[in-house]
């Protein structure tokens, strides 16, 4: 439901452009007030397409710090979280059935 694009390894590795996002999965922000950084998922809010992302935090006015929503296409998957095994083989099917269609 929420996606982002792999990494230039990722691509060539697995033949896929994007894929979607998942909890534990390491990321890279390439747009906004904190890219460059990396860090893992924590936590994804489908219902306001939010992802919060380890380590990324601002400082609240009372001193207290609070995760910062990001949003899916602001991201670049580094490292994928491989537990469930479906995962990438329900991707690389439809991929191989949609190049049936192009040529």
């Amino acid at each position: 439901m929420i996606s982002s694009e792999l990494s230039k390894e990722l691509k060539e590795k697995y033949k896929i452009r994007n894929i979607s996002l998942r909890k534990n999965d390491e990321v890279k922000i390439t747009k906004g007030k904190f890219k460059g950084k990396q860090g893992k998922i924590i936590k994804i809010n489908t219902k306001k397409m939010k992802v919060y992302i380890e380590g990324i935090q601002v400082k609240k006015q009372d001193g207290s710090k609070t995760n910062v929503p990001l949003k899916a296409p602001n991201l670049q998957i580094v490292n994928l979280n491989l537990e469930d095994k479906k995962r990438l083989k329900n991707k690389s099917e439809k991929n191989k059935e949609n190049k049936k269609w192009i040529t």
